[in-house]
């Protein structure tokens, strides 16, 4: 399965000129069978509580339907972040999966808010674990700093994931994650891992670039520079299985000892 992922600042304003991006990503990445933007793509993340309520679309709304029309233009599966009004009138930060045919997979509503700039924008999601079958491939679905959880990952790996997607807006300082902590939770739920990252500044942030694609053994497949990028990278699920056994962390398992961490004294 060959993977692409959209590095770049998003134009606050014109998720149309978003849009236009994205199907140039696509080509240049080699049509691939899915193609993943970074986190809030269709408006920009630091824009405001204010901008964010007033942009935000319902998951089968007009950018849904865009998006839709892209993926079976190009063949691409498409996953994108974007801010959702759900039918209870909140607003989430979330990411949804469209298949090649239009067909909307998986929505996925970001749990794990972080900092004022997100708990002053969003509701909080369920926390749910989101994972859907792409191509027969099993997909697991974070947004941003929730992957900096390692039950995150844990929780998608034991549900069945063999690919972890994680549209992201990582800023500085915090270049440790997009370097280190995201090829680590490849590696410790053997799972193919896909970060995709803004770049350049947007209000008072300077995002971190540096998205990356990475195999079960923790090595990247691809990386971006920091600036606006496209990368992509085919992904070999047939040596799953024998990764796993070599490095047989999910089986080694003992939840009973875990007990404490969601029943404390």
């Amino acid at each position: 399965m060959r993977i692409g992922i959209l590095q770049g600042p998003e134009v606050a304003d014109s998720p149309s000129a978003n849009l236009e991006r994205l199907g140039r990503a696509i080509s240049t990445a080699g049509q691939p069978r899915l193609m993943i933007t970074p986190e809030m793509f269709m408006t920009g993340y630091n824009i405001g509580p204010a901008a964010t309520a007033a942009a935000a679309q319902a998951a089968d709304g007009e950018w849904s339907a865009a998006i839709a029309a892209l993926a079976r233009q190009s063949g691409s599966a498409i996953l994108y972040g974007y801010p959702e009004r759900g039918i209870d009138g909140k607003v989430y930060n979330s990411a949804q999966l469209i298949d090649r045919d239009g067909r909307r997979l998986a929505n996925h509503r970001k749990a794990h808010l972080f900092g004022e700039i997100d708990r002053s924008a969003f509701a909080e999601g369920d926390g749910e674990a989101v994972v859907t079958e792409l191509d027969g491939v099993k997909i697991g679905l974070l947004i941003c700093y929730e992957v900096e959880f390692p039950e995150n990952v844990r929780l998608l790996a034991l549900a069945g994931a063999e690919f972890v997607a994680v549209p992201t807006a990582l800023m500085q300082p915090y270049t440790f994650i997009a370097r280190e902590m995201v090829r680590t939770r490849a590696y410790e739920n053997q799972v193919f891992l896909a970060y995709a990252n803004r770049c350049g500044a947007e209000g008072d942030l300077t995002y971190l670039g540096q998205s990356c694609i990475v195999a079960p053994d923790g090595s990247d497949l691809a990386r971006a520079t920091t600036n606006e990028d496209v990368i992509a990278a085919n992904l070999d699920f047939a040596g799953m299985a024998g990764s796993r056994a070599l490095n047989t962390y999910l089986h080694d398992r003992r939840p009973e000892v875990y007990r404490p961490l969601t029943h404390p004294h």
